[in-house]
């Protein structure tokens, strides 16, 4: 990714309620990849959630909050989904990594 860029971090927990949870992860996630801006996203989920969306700019993070149905999304987890989330956004300046190698697997 270029850098800077910026990470909107969603931390969740959720409610009973799945009627369609799913689903709109799924159209929010593809939805989200047809943004200008968009850069990127990562999700994991046991007693509560985590979802990071990369983004090139605020603007880019911006515009992604007004979408339609992003909004519509937004108002079904908070009357049915969630029952507490916070958003962070943070810029991101550097990043690194670490890939174990096949031939190191084992050694």
């Amino acid at each position: 990714m270029n850098k800077p860029y910026y990470a909107v971090i969603f931390t969740s927990t959720r409610t009973e309620e799945d009627q369609g949870y799913s689903e709109m992860a799924v159209k929010m996630e593809n939805l989200a990849k047809r943004q200008p801006g968009y850069l990127g996203f990562e999700s994991a989920r046991e007693e509560i959630g985590i979802s990071i969306s990369y983004w090139e700019s605020l603007e880019a993070i911006a515009s992604w909050k007004a979408d339609t149905d992003h909004f519509f999304a937004q108002q079904k987890g908070i009357k049915d989904w969630y029952s507490w989330y916070k958003v962070r956004i943070c810029l991101v300046e550097r990043e690194y990594d670490f890939t174990k190698l096949p031939s190191e697997e084992g050694a």
